[in-house]
């Protein structure tokens, strides 16, 4: 049998040999765990900003390995923290210019691609939440309403009519969606695989296939020897509970996909998305699709169990009864579908903070960095989260420097079994909150109770 692609986004990526692991011991001005969106985007503005820093970049599979090759390739504003959350220990202020910062880089990562030759089909035609329920209508127009009170217009968040949304997108049951620009559609692996030629371009090395076994400060182990280097960045978000002593910094989530064969025109006058919104519902147990390039439909969603101890394997990446549940809810919203051949079937880990809040620091001293944490909302913001420690570590005092995100630290999860409990216990209450709003068409209490527990 043939070796299933990574992900359908790999399977359109074109082949290369791979490049060399660590030979053996080296030195750096900065070394970087991770060749992801992350990683990469932390090295090109560093690379960029001093041409003379000495980068290394540590890869244990190949760049793009992770969930910035596997993703939905939302390129949005979307952040896990609420405005409320951030406003918690930060002003106003300082909470409107991470919405504005977020908004901008999805508008930075097209035109860096561009301006990097990089043709990873980045189209921004928006998103669409589609309201189906009662329950889902109403949890909308607060949300509007919040986002006027913080300031935001349209551009950020609007309440779509029932005829104003169909004429955009044709989903089953449909009363209206929340619409954002701030949004683009894009092939996230063949941006990633984009981004690591571009940081090689400007001098910049990079190792795949070697395995990272420890993190210290200004000093990388592998197993073909030692990088020291005055500035460490790790960036392996979902991976970062394999690292000693990092177990229970962040959860490894899998968030699974599946892609249809490319659809004829006739489907496509049926379903819409002529512009290539990305498009979602809005139950709590979050699904995200969008059409893509060569005009198939990706479309994943979480559901799948998070493992005990935070373990990592690829057997989680495909789990039956969740990838026909995926199917089931894309029937669902689209029943013209029902021919269509799914081509490709995967999935992939995302990185949980302990309180859904990413974050982004530099700690001089040590010379450790660090980035991420974005519970699936990562490729706009893994570019703030990139241009951030670049701005970091060459001592700038910008704007970005000054966002909430920016040195906080999040409380590490619980040990086992109390963390496999709780992160099992929440994707039960929220896929349990979705089926009691779809029957009552009332806000789920006790999805409310979570969020508000939560702080969000």
């Amino acid at each position: 049998m043939a070796e299933q692609p990574l992900s359908l986004w790999h399977d359109q990526v074109r082949a290369r040999s791979a490049r060399p692991s660590l030979p053996g011991d080296a030195s750096a001005d900065v070394a970087i765990v991770g060749a992801g969106f992350t990683g990469l985007w932390a090295a090109l503005h560093l690379a960029r900003a001093d041409p003379t820093l000495r980068i290394i970049v540590l890869e244990r599979e190949v760049a793009g390995f992770g969930a910035s090759g596997r993703n939905g390739g939302w390129c949005s504003a979307l952040f896990p923290a609420s405005w409320r959350r951030m406003a918690r220990d930060a002003p106003r202020e300082a909470v409107v210019a991470m919405q504005r910062a977020l908004e901008q880089s999805v508008e930075d990562v097209g035109t860096t691609a561009a301006s990097h030759g990089i043709d990873c089909h980045f189209v921004r035609g928006g998103s669409m939440s589609l309201l189906r329920n009662r329950a889902q209508l109403a949890a909308a127009t607060k949300e509007v309403a919040e986002a006027r009170a913080w300031g935001f217009g349209v551009e950020t968040l609007a309440l779509l009519s029932a005829e104003e949304t169909s004429a955009r997108v044709r989903a089953t049951r449909s009363r209206g969606a929340l619409s954002t620009a701030a949004c683009a559609a894009v092939q996230p692996a063949m941006l990633v695989h984009g981004l690591a030629e571009a940081v090689e371009r400007r001098g910049v090395v990079l190792h795949e296939h070697t395995e990272v076994t420890d993190v210290q400060p200004r000093q990388v182990v592998t197993r073909s020897g030692r990088v020291t280097a005055d500035v460490v960045l790790v960036a392996t978000e979902g991976y970062t509970a394999q690292l000693p002593g990092r177990r229970r910094d962040i959860a490894p989530v899998y968030s699974l996909l599946l892609a249809t064969e490319p659809l004829p025109a006739e489907v496509w006058d049926s379903i819409g998305l002529v512009n290539r919104a990305t498009f979602s519902d809005h139950r709590h147990l979050t699904v995200y699709g969008q059409r893509t390039w060569d005009d198939r439909i990706a479309f994943g969603g979480r559901g799948a169990p998070y493992h005990f101890g935070s373990r990592v394997d690829p057997s989680y990446e495909r789990v039956a009864r969740v990838h026909d549940a995926l199917h089931a809810s894309l029937l669902d919203l689209f029943p013209v579908l029902s021919d269509a051949r799914i081509t490709h079937r995967w999935g992939g880990n995302l990185g949980v903070p302990r309180d859904w809040y990413p974050s982004v620091g530099f700690d001089r001293p040590s010379g450790m960095a660090w980035a991420g944490g974005y519970v699936g909302d990562g490729v706009a913001a893994s570019y703030l989260a990139g241009r951030t420690i670049a701005d970091l570590v060459l001592g700038a005092d910008t704007e970005r420097t000054r966002l909430p995100w920016v040195r906080r630290r999040t409380a590490r999860w619980e040990p086992e079994p109390l963390r496999w409990l709780g992160v099992n216990g929440v994707t039960a209450l929220m896929a349990r909150a979705d089926r009691t709003e779809e029957r009552t068409g009332r806000p789920s209490r006790t999805a409310a109770a979570f969020w508000r527990r939560l702080g969000q």
